[in-house]
């Protein structure tokens, strides 16, 4: 439990800036960044519960856009520190979401489940496989396109019949530390591709179901809250020309509120 506690805080808790500081969390989901001040989800609607988890509804208590994570509408560098935590497994185009993280921030953090003991039970709505390659200098982070949902398909017929594909995902879950790939990065970040997706299951994906349960969605919330009590938060007002694209401001002085924007 001790170790657990510690990872937690290492991962979720720990962001490494000071209270002016302007933070952005992609693909924030039900459970956003207590640091974050902008958010940006693609799929922010119920329907697209399953590429979330827990409740599956996005909250919406600090700006939210609507947009692309590969083509995203704000300037470049104006944010410190960008966090991009269980997203990129489900997206098309990883390169350009890291290549539009290292665009609009200075630093960040990026949290990927990792393949091998993604291989023993995933989820229906990744679409890649994750690995570290540590022979390069800073490390390269590999995408595999998946091309069905689980590794042996065997194997998971087997464990889903069995009733043992709960009591195994327990275990594993016991030791998330040792489940992820966690990366801060500063400037840049190395990513490499391998292999192609077929289209139908992309498509599938997409239209996956959820795969957490609440319980660990609100357990979340609750010890985030309670870590971050008396922590120091940015409280000024964010302009919406301070942060957009040259092409995308208004000038017309307007700030940000806590709500949807579609772009």
């Amino acid at each position: 439990m001790k170790e657990r506690l510690r990872s937690f805080h290492e991962r979720r808790i720990d962001v490494p800036v000071g209270p002016d500081a302007l933070v952005l969390d992609v693909g924030s989901g039900d459970k956003p960044s207590w640091r974050a001040d902008v958010l940006l989800d693609r799929y922010p609607d119920d329907a697209f519960a399953g590429q979330r988890s827990g409740t599956g509804r996005t909250r919406i208590d600090r700006p939210l856009f609507d947009a692309d994570a590969a083509d995203m509408p704000f300037a470049d560098g104006v944010f410190d520190y960008a966090i991009c935590s269980h997203v990129l497994e489900h997206v098309t185009d990883p390169v350009g979401v890291v290549r539009e993280l290292t665009r609009v921030a200075r630093a960040g953090y990026i949290e990927v489940p990792e393949a091998s003991a993604a291989k023993i039970i995933d989820f229906p709505s990744h679409l890649w496989w994750c690995r570290l390659d540590e022979s390069t200098r800073p490390p390269t982070l590999v995408m595999t396109a998946k091309q069905a949902p689980a590794f042996d398909s065997e194997i998971d017929a087997y464990l889903q019949r069995s009733g043992l594909a709960g009591p195994v995902k327990k275990l594993i879950d016991s030791n998330h530390h040792h489940n992820i790939i966690a990366l801060r990065w500063e400037g840049s970040q190395p990513i490499r591709v391998e292999g192609e997706h077929d289209p139908a299951f992309v498509e599938a994906t997409v239209n996956a179901e959820a795969h957490h349960g609440t319980g660990e969605a609100v357990a979340a919330r609750v010890l985030t809250a309670l870590l971050t009590a008396r922590k120091p938060r940015r409280t000024a007002p964010i302009a919406w020309d301070d942060i957009m694209k040259p092409e995308l401001r208004r000038g017309d002085g307007a700030l940000l509120e806590a709500r949807l924007y579609r772009m």
